[in-house]
């Protein structure tokens, strides 16, 4: 056979890649970072096998079905009821519409990048989403934009500010007073410059620094078009749009302590405008004036982080003493109910069908219900980097687990959590028994733990080094665990009474970097590991030995495909990878699809077996950060996807 060699110069990010791949007589040779990655392919492909030859495109492609999560920990007024019925908020890059009773979603994807805020235009149809500067595949910078559409079509109708913005857009709203025809925002440069739109023309009618200090929220006033209020650390401003300029009267505290933080704004009936602080108090400033008429000292104990004017003229306050207070119009209190502690303090706070509120927390949950009563979780998410996802081999049912050192299991059908459990250390990976009875969950401490999946309660606990804990991995027999550690070792466990005993049988040596991904052999004779300097080797675990004989391993059949390095995948790298850009990747148990995630935000799909150089997949965005992982659940009618800062979840159907 013709020896072929396929050389590929990329220039990514700051230092140029090369990519080589060479075939060789019965295998091929693949340049990650200078370093040659032999893949040996099946003998009856050694005399067939042709590297020119172009991959098929998988028949199936994935559509967004559910996105679970909320971003409310750094988050503000970012939670709303549409008169369809759906409340919108968002996380990562998209825009979750969610109709409750009706248990749908619908998404509105059009953002590249971490969405951080959004406003409803008075139609209550048209809406504004705001997001952060992006890097596109190729290290390029995506420019932070407002993005203004159409929540019944999911049409974009307008994008506003392309190469104006700085970093991030942080506030957005539309006026009230003029049929809505304006928009204002604040950036996230030095100067948190505040700018005001004619949306509708895509112009820009004035701009101005606002403070050099955070920003946190800026409206326009309900009864006066050309009064824009912005309040953030240490100030409160008035500013009136007069021509081409905007022009600021400072909020004066006078006999008032001023506060470190202006945290949030909302305006009475009577044009009044009221503010909530970090000290816990309300403030009233009568209208057009920039002077307190009216001081409620230590509403909440704590910061005001939320303020909500409600139709029949209730004034909504919550805060971080997780409290939840109304009051009428002369501002004395009506009703007080506390938030219980696992949801984490009020972020924001928004009007729902007849007495029910909506709240989204700090701790990333949505809630609702009413001030008198219980609230029921409509959604939640981690609230730190997510990484550990295992699928159910039996039933429609996934695991994750973060560095909030939260695990919780997930019904994919219901959409609802099954239960959710904190344990002690930050966790990093899972993986469920064959029979699903049980789960294992590495953390970054080196313990790991096993959970009983009905009842959460906890098997065993055990240690193995004291670096992280990357794989979890029980073979297809349920006899062993193979556990991949950051020390560079596989620390291999016979298990009995179907997950509930653990005898540790030795550790697999012979890595020289931290071990990434694991795979088992049908037989659960044969472990395939990855690690961080691209080197693939083999084992027989049982005896924790490395088999060298490439005759032994090169016609094996693998129960799962999860190393991101092997002849059967290597087409998913990209031209230009530097070894780092592609986090996992998961074949579907009919072993017709193989779905990867990567360091852009993106879930790709290909076809299985991958073996060919650069092979055609879809790319789908929704993630904003880097997907940490992917697994198709146990019937391959859905793909499941975590990202790890953006710590959201989306769950994809395959059609």
């Amino acid at each position: 056979m013709p020896k072929v060699a396929v050389i590929v110069q990329a220039q990514r990010a700051v230092h140029p890649v090369e990519k080589k791949i060479v075939t060789e007589e019965g295998y091929v040779k693949m340049f990650l970072r200078g370093r040659p990655v032999a893949m040996y392919m099946p003998k009856d492909q050694v005399d067939t096998y042709s590297l020119e030859a172009k991959g098929e495109l998988p028949a199936k492609r994935l559509k967004l079905e559910w996105v679970y999560g909320y971003r409310g920990r750094d988050c503000r007024s970012n939670l709303y009821l549409l008169p369809t019925g759906e409340t919108v908020y968002f996380i990562a890059s998209v825009v979750v519409l969610y109709n409750v009773e009706e248990q749908l979603q619908r998404h509105y994807t059009g953002h590249t990048d971490d969405v951080k805020c959004l406003a409803v235009h008075p139609d209550k149809i048209t809406i504004a989403t705001g997001q952060v500067a992006g890097t596109s595949k190729d290290g390029k910078q995506l420019a932070p934009h407002v993005r203004i559409w159409d929540s019944v079509t999911l049409n974009t109708l307008h994008v506003i500010g392309m190469g104006f913005f700085d970093r991030a857009v942080t506030c957005v709203a539309f006026s009230k007073s003029n049929g809505g025809g304006n928009l204002c925002s604040v950036d996230d440069s030095n100067d948190h410059v505040l700018s005001v739109w004619d949306w509708q023309k895509e112009e820009k009618l004035a701009d101005v620094k606002c403070s050099n200090e955070a920003v946190f929220v800026a409206d326009f006033h309900p009864t006066d078009t050309n009064v824009i209020v912005t309040c953030g650390k240490s100030h409160l401003y008035f500013w009136t749009l007069e021509g081409n300029s905007l022009n600021k009267k400072q909020g004066l505290f006078e006999k008032q302590e001023k506060p470190k933080f202006v945290l949030c704004v909302t305006f009475s009936e009577n044009g009044d405008t009221i503010t909530g602080d970090s000290s816990g108090n309300l403030l009233v400033w009568g209208k057009g004036t920039n002077r307190i008429t009216h001081a409620v000292q230590g509403a909440h104990g704590g910061g005001i982080f939320a303020l909500c004017m409600q139709r029949d003229g209730t004034l909504v306050s919550g805060g971080k003493d997780r409290n939840l207070v109304s009051w009428n119009g002369n501002y004395q209190q009506l009703n007080k109910v506390e938030i219980p502690e696992q949801f984490g303090p009020v972020r924001t706070v928004a009007e729902g069908k007849g007495d029910v509120v909506l709240i989204g927390t700090t701790r990333n949950f949505v809630l609702q219900g009413t001030l008198s009563g219980e609230f029921n979780t409509i959604t939640q998410s981690h609230t730190d980097e997510l990484w550990g996802l295992a699928a159910h081999a039996l039933k429609h049912q996934f695991l994750t687990c973060g560095q909030d050192k939260q695990i919780t299991l997930w019904d994919a059908t219901s959409h609802h959590p099954l239960w959710t459990k904190i344990i002690e250390d930050p966790a990093q990976s899972s993986g469920f028994h064959p029979n699903g009875s049980v789960v294992a969950i590495g953390t970054l401490t080196g313990r790991w733990f096993v959970l009983d999946t009905e009842t959460k309660d906890l098997v065993t606990v055990h240690t193995d080094g004291n670096e992280q804990l990357s794989v979890m991995c029980y073979s297809p027999d349920g006899n062993f665990l193979a556990i991949g550690s950051h020390d560079n070792y596989i620390y291999i466990y016979a298990v009995n009474e179907n997950g509930r005993k653990y005898s540790r049988i030795g550790k697999c040596s012979g890595h020289s970097s931290f071990i990434t991904h694991l795979d088992w052999s049908v037989n659960s004779q044969y472990l395939m590991s990855n690690s961080g300097d691209y080197e693939i080797l083999y084992w027989i675990p049982s005896a924790c030995k490395q088999v060298v004989s490439v005759e032994t391993t090169r016609d094996l059949e693998w129960a799962t495909h999860t190393c991101t390095l092997g002849f059967q995948v290597f087409g998913v790298w990209p031209e230009g990878s530097d070894g780092t850009d592609l986090n996992a990747i998961c074949r579907s148990t009919d072993k017709k699809l193989l779905a990867t995630g990567d360091d852009f935000g993106k879930v790709h799909l290909f076809s299985f077996p991958c073996s060919q150089f650069r092979a055609s997949g879809h790319a789908y965005g929704g993630h904003s950060s880097h997907v940490t992982n992917v697994s198709f659940l146990c019937d391959d009618r859905h793909l499941i996807s975590t990202g790890g800062k953006d710590m959201s979840i989306m769950q994809w159907r395959v059609i």
